[in-house]
């Protein structure tokens, strides 16, 4: 017996000695020591149940060892059935150790009172006996099982939780890196971060990083510079716009003004290849062919599948007029659908991969929006491989398109269509080859990429929506771009450095401590965003609107209100559909609204009225980059519309859905339906 265990019995048999006082002391030698439950047998034979009797780990008895002694760490007022039986002769079976044995289960067992060292133990002793199961080892505690991962489901614009468990170091040796940079919008900003869409999932190599400036600015000479540079007054730059950029902690926030009224507003969440993925280029594999809705179901990577539509399949091979602006022609129909040609079935089958690229970001419960027509977009040109598209943007004046047209048709690759931006007036050919080789470059990266890489892989990853907007509208017309982020404001600046070094000085940073004032309260720009969201927007003279967003589309609603006019019924009707055509265009661009749009002005009876109502409302939309078809007005005062969607709106951006009403805003009175 070991020495601890010896100082244990030691102190249980003194303390019983002390009840029974004819009993010897038992760490004597040749010493046979009574049975404490000798002194309890009426105890045992009472109809209280017997304590439960814990596991513990024994040390296996040896013949100096003590066999009626008391378990060591067993209290001695606690008699158990690891004592010899009574002298009754009747024994109590012991049960498992974590139930406490009753008086129903007592057993007759014929032995002697009490045992002497070195014999052995009594026949009738069961297993379950905690004298006899000194060599059975506690087993450890089972850990909880966690519960299982909650799958993706429809409606999901999130990645669904992470099924695996993080390594750590003691995980054979290795320890996991994390990716990103700092955070998982750093990645964008560094460009060497690696994609977790196709390192995680298939071991492929990193995506394609935009470039944005590996040259050295070009050197333009003075009268170059100075028509560049645009206008200035004391020192200062004019233009007609002013752009805002705020990074919090989750969001990075672009605010674009017109004098103090703002008029676009983006928010941009942290690239996470799931939701914001609009631009990139995918490996994907087609998983469904569906030939009755002329389109097809491709695997990129994300947790909805991407939809492709025929006429987004098919490129067309026809050369577009000098007067394209830069989008693409889709043959078909609102969707997209093509009605002559192959059928999508004999085009692309099940299992086959294709390279793709995403026109639309994932919006509610339906998935992203795909074409295999790849763009490349750079400051001056987007680049069309394997394509003889060639145009010119629409916006630029006459003068300036006719100069770029004859300069366009000698810089074009041979394979490649190019169409030029508006951000190419006044360029140089030297610009717009550099920007050509720059993106040309760019694209045998991606096609080395894709031939040793197994779909669904991410191929080419757009930089972060704040650098996009600044490279597709960041021109002379701005004033400036104030930009709150050091990290941002270093990225941009270097950017511009090598693709538009005269408008270097019109950006600015803003250091919210020296200036004491956030930068969207010093621009008005809050309390601006707080209206955009509201549900009645208010119009000069008294009147409004309501705006109701459904799945399918947003219904406009003009109201007079409180516009009671001043000369006649008809000429305050007609004011207030001035108004309310103005502002409709504002609200669709700044509140970003996409799909088809159904605005109900006031009814009027004059036919001259209302046709001077549409041609308002489409001088308004014209302001507006995105694209957006319009219908005659109808007898009843109905104009219905289309507007390009290519992601979540304002309010879904800075809202979620009520969880009590799930985005009703009515709760039913359950004690109605009883």
């Amino acid at each position: 017996m070991d020495e601890s265990t010896l100082n244990d019995t030691t102190d249980n048999t003194q303390d019983k000695s002390q009840e029974n006082p004819t009993q010897k002391n038992p760490t004597q030698k040749n010493s046979t020591p009574r049975n404490p439950a000798e002194n309890s047998s009426t105890q045992t034979n009472a109809a209280e149940p017997a304590p439960a009797v814990r596991k513990r780990r024994l040390v296996a008895p040896t013949s100096g060892d003590k066999l009626g002694a008391p378990e060591p760490g067993m209290s001695p007022e606690a008699p158990t059935a690891a004592a010899s039986p009574p002298p009754t002769k009747r024994k109590r079976a012991v049960t498992a150790p974590d139930k406490p044995a009753s008086r129903s289960h007592v057993k007759s067992e014929p032995k002697a009172k009490s045992q002497t060292r070195g014999k052995s133990e009594p026949k009738g002793r069961t297993k379950s006996d905690p004298a006899s199961s000194e060599s059975e080892i506690a087993k450890p505690p089972v850990p909880p099982v966690p519960p299982p991962a909650r799958k993706p489901q429809i409606g999901d614009s999130r990645p669904a939780p992470s099924q695996q468990a993080p390594e750590s170091e003691g995980a054979g040796g290795r320890r996991r890196r994390r990716r990103g940079g700092r955070g998982r919008g750093g990645r964008g900003r560094s460009g060497e971060a690696a994609s977790t869409t196709t390192e995680t999932r298939n071991g492929s190599h990193a995506p394609v990083e935009a470039i944005l400036a590996d040259q050295q600015p070009l050197e333009l000479d003075d009268e170059q510079l100075t028509e560049r540079r645009g206008k200035y007054r004391n020192g200062k730059p004019l233009g007609r716009y002013r752009m805002c950029v705020h990074v919090s902690e989750g969001a990075t926030h672009i605010a674009v003004l017109e004098g103090r009224s703002l008029i676009e507003y983006y928010v941009s969440r942290p690239s996470d290849d799931i939701s914001e993925i609009y631009g990139n280029l995918y490996m994907g594999r087609v998983r469904r062919v569906l030939p009755g809705m002329e389109a097809a179901f491709v695997d990129i990577g994300t947790p909805k599948q991407a939809v492709l539509y025929r006429g987004d399949l098919t490129v067309a091979s026809d050369d577009s007029d000098e007067d394209a602006s830069g989008e693409r022609k889709r043959a078909g129909g609102r969707r997209g659908r093509n009605v002559s040609g192959p059928a999508i079935g004999d085009l692309i089958s099940n299992g086959q991969t294709i390279m793709c690229q995403v026109i639309k970001n994932p919006i509610g419960h339906k998935g992203a929006r795909l074409t295999t027509e790849v763009s490349l977009p750079g400051r001056f040109v987007v680049l069309i491989p394997g394509s003889n598209v060639t145009g010119i943007s629409r916006r630029l004046p006459s003068r300036e398109r006719r100069r770029l047209r004859t300069l366009l048709a000698k810089e074009i690759p041979e394979g490649f269509g190019v169409i030029l931006r508006t951000a190419a007036e006044n360029v140089t050919p030297a610009e717009i080859r550099r920007d050509i080789e720059r993106l040309t470059r760019q694209w045998t990266q991606i096609s080395e990429l894709s031939k040793r890489s197994d779909a669904p892989a991410l191929l080419f990853r757009e930089p972060e929506l704040a650098v996009r907007i600044i490279r597709e509208q960041f021109t002379a017309d701005f004033r400036e771009v104030v930009i709150d982020d050091p990290v941002l404001f270093d990225q941009v600046k270097g950017y511009m450095e090598a693709v538009a070094a005269p408008l270097m000085d019109r950006i600015r940073y803003y250091d919210p401590v020296a200036e004491r004032l956030p930068l969207f309260e010093r621009s008005h720009v809050a309390e601006q965003v707080r209206k955009a969201t509201d549900r009645k927007v208010w119009l000069p003279s008294g009147g409004s609107l309501i705006i109701e967003h459904t799945e399918a589309l947003t219904v406009i609603d003009v109201n007079t209100g409180r516009n009671v006019g001043r000369s006649s019924l008809n000429e305050t009707l007609f004011q207030n559909n001035l108004e309310a055509a103005t502002e409709i265009a504002k609200q669709l661009r700044l509140r970003d609204i996409g799909g088809i749009i159904v605005v109900d002005f006031v009814d009027m009876d004059d036919k001259r009225q209302r046709e001077q109502l549409m041609n308002t409302l489409n001088e308004a939309l014209a302001r507006d980059k995105t694209r957006t078809a319009t219908e005659p007005i109808s007898d009843m005062g109905i104009v219905q519309m289309t507007r390009m969607r290519t992601g979540e709106g304002l309010l879904e951006s800075m809202s979620d859905p009520c969880d009590e009403c799930e985005g009703r805003g009515i709760q039913l009175r359950e004690s109605l339906f009883a």
